[in-house]
């Protein structure tokens, strides 16, 4: 059976901003999808350690003093969040994230700030994976199409309904019902095993990336540079 008719682990966070590096988590989820429906679910609340953002609270509805209320320390959120991440790449089974370098370098930069072990080393010092990323494989697999890539929009293309969006646990599971739809309509990327297709992710998002900076240069920033390393941008560094 090819990979999308596989057990498949959808992962999401909703954060304190933007920037992967400097961003904190505040609620995450992780969902078990298999057979066409959610055969587990956990989910997060964290207390970041910062304030949210008023932009960043109107987006996934969590207030400062909610998280601060009723959320966990960060720091045991971003481990739990890694060992099951890990727990599920040891069994062999490909973690689904929409946008997946945002993400996996968040919780990245969370462990290194929190001195944690690190994703690569709860996995005896091999990379991560499988990732399977349906923002980097719908772009790659439909270069041309016209209009927005965000999630949303995605799903609006596929077909997938997505109910409540920026709600971590609804996130997650949409990009797991994308992934599937993208390799049932393209047989190229069904026909790939995952550590195949987590490899030409690599080259598909690297590509786009060098494309993305040359474009931006072409419009005047000189000086533009697009991280192209896919699932961790680039090396990570300690985080203040």
């Amino acid at each position: 059976m090819a990979w999308h008719g596989e057990p498949l682990v959808g992962f999401d966070l909703e954060t304190t901003g933007t920037d992967p590096l400097e961003a904190r988590i505040v609620t995450a989820s992780i969902v078990g999808f298999h057979g066409g429906r959610v055969v587990r679910q956990r989910d997060w609340l964290a207390d970041p350690g910062v304030r949210i953002p008023e932009q960043a609270s109107a987006i996934h509805g969590i207030s400062s003093e909610r998280a601060a209320a009723e959320g966990r320390p960060v720091r045991e959120v971003a481990d739990e969040i890694a060992e099951t991440l890990t727990g599920y790449w040891n069994q062999g089974v490909p973690v689904v994230a929409y946008n997946a370098s945002f993400d996996l370098t968040l919780l990245s930069a969370e462990l290194r700030r929190h001195g944690l072990p690190s994703l690569s080393e709860r996995l005896g010092g091999a990379g991560i994976g499988p990732v399977v990323d349906p923002y980097t494989i719908d772009r790659a697999v439909d270069r041309y199409r016209r209009g927005k890539r965000t999630l949303e929009a995605v799903c609006g293309e596929y077909g997938v309904v997505l109910e409540t969006a920026h709600e971590a646990a609804a996130d997650a599971l949409a990009a797991v019902r994308v992934a599937v739809a993208i390799a049932e309509r393209h047989p190229e990327v069904a026909g790939m095993d995952p550590a195949e297709l987590h490899e030409r992710q690599i080259v598909w998002y690297r590509a786009w990336a060098e494309n993305f900076q040359a474009f931006l240069r072409r419009k005047g920033d000189t000086e533009a540079v697009v991280d192209p390393v896919w699932p961790l941008r680039g090396a990570v560094p300690v985080p203040s």
